[in-house]
């Protein structure tokens, strides 16, 4: 294996590092550059999910074509996570993050400025390139942004601007299209990712690789059975949720207004924010039973979303519960998975990364066409029924691990004194 030589000031950090001294302030501000870089990134994301009725009337679309804009992007990431992360090779992380975040730039011009929807298409696909090397570089560049002891805390930080993007930056899009444009939405996020990239430049110091990640990693995580049944249990759900709260907008605009709507999504991702802080402090112990509680909730809440169509006191309540089950599921998954891939922690990330996203992609297509053949309460059937699929799949992995812990108790007390 190939070892890249080290710097001065990488022999330093390495050193620092090891002797396990104090975070500086310099080093903080790098993981805010990132954490702000990754609200930027997220925002762009699903900032058409608010905007769906007002895109598509103005590009003349269909709202299930119009769903496309969350389908297009999630189809690249899911390509680019795993290729993106192959190709670096043993490039420096801090210019592919420069890279990245400037071709989201361009991406949010490109949708501010289209003319119709292929060149709308164009742009979102320029954002889900971007997006799949980013999320598969951000965990894994954290722990490298500051002293060994406070990798968690980095982690946690740069996963904040996440969830502050489902909190103010989506519902802002929103809000500046009420009273201005969805155009102009795209512009204010253009502006965003500027001030993201400049805080890239001046702030994240230089991330040299030491190894570059291979194909056949990936090949020997898929081939373990456990990890196969966790990577489906992850698209089922992602996949249920992404079919029915793409077109969310769509089911609410018949019992509310644009600006009642916007302060849902404020209410979702508010309530998700605090739902993701308190399962910090369980998933770790409880892993498990945190992500069967999550799962449930959500087909609680799809469901209450159902039966309370047209009520608006039942829509609120229904997406409230949505937003408690979602915030702290990503981050539940995440760790299922970072526990089941230690050896490959990189190669896990980006096959991650890429089962999500072709989750949002597959759910957001297939949702978009029934939303337009069948309508919005079909949609939520099959949300339900993927949800339902994720339950029994957590099952499966659960039954699968009781004969291996058994079988592990045994050795232990046969290799006993006694």
């Amino acid at each position: 294996m190939h070892i890249d030589t080290p710097t001065a000031s990488t022999r330093a950090s390495t050193s620092a590092s090891l002797e396990g001294g104090s975070t500086s302030a310099g080093q903080w501000l790098s993981v805010i550059a990132v954490a702000v870089s990754a609200f930027a990134f997220v925002t762009a994301e699903f900032l058409p999910v608010g905007l769906l009725p007002q895109i598509a009337h103005d590009l003349s679309v269909s709202t299930g074509v119009a769903g496309l804009m969350v389908t297009t992007p999630g189809v690249m990431a899911a390509i680019f996570a795993p290729t993106l992360i192959v190709g670096a090779g043993r490039t420096d992380r801090r210019y592919v993050f420069l890279l990245l975040t400037a071709v989201l730039l361009i991406a949010n011009i490109v949708c501010a400025i289209a003319p119709n929807f292929p060149v709308m298409l164009v742009g979102r696909a320029l954002l889900g390139a971007a997006l799949g090397g980013f999320w598969t570089l951000a965990t894994a560049a954290a722990p490298r942004l500051v002293q060994a002891k406070d990798a968690a805390r980095a982690t946690a930080t740069i996963l904040t601007g996440v969830t502050f993007a489902t909190v103010i930056g989506v519902p802002l899009g929103t809000f500046i299209a009420s009273f201005a444009s969805w155009r102009m939405a795209f512009a204010a996020t253009a502006g965003l990712v500027s001030l993201a990239l400049l805080a890239q430049v001046f702030l994240v110091p230089a991330l040299p690789s030491a190894s570059a990640l291979r194909i056949a990693d990936f090949k020997t995580l898929l081939g373990r059975s456990h990890m196969r049944l966790s990577m489906l249990m992850v698209a089922l759900v992602f996949g249920a949720h992404f079919s029915t709260y793409t077109y969310i907008a769509p089911l609410l605009e018949h019992d509310f207004s644009l600006s009642a709507i916007t302060l849902l999504l404020f209410g979702f991702g508010l309530i998700g924010f605090f739902s993701n802080a308190l399962m910090s402090m369980a998933v770790s112990d409880h892993l498990k039973k945190s992500v069967a509680a999550m799962v449930l909730l959500l087909l609680g809440a799809m469901s209450s979303m159902l039966l309370l169509e047209h009520s608006p006191i039942g829509e609120t309540v229904g997406m409230l519960l949505w937003g408690i089950a979602f915030g702290a599921l990503p981050l539940c998954f995440s760790v299922w998975i970072q526990r089941g891939t230690t050896d490959l922690p990189e190669a896990g990330s980006a096959l991650f990364i890429s089962v999500i996203q072709v989750a949002i992609a597959a759910g957001s297509a297939v949702g978009g066409t029934i939303v337009d053949r069948a309508g919005v309460h079909a949609d939520f059937t099959l949300g339900l029924g993927l949800a339902l699929l994720g339950m029994v799949t957590l099952q499966r992995l659960a039954a699968a691990e009781r004969p291996a812990r058994a079988a592990s108790l045994d050795c232990a007390c046969d290799a006993s004194p006694d």
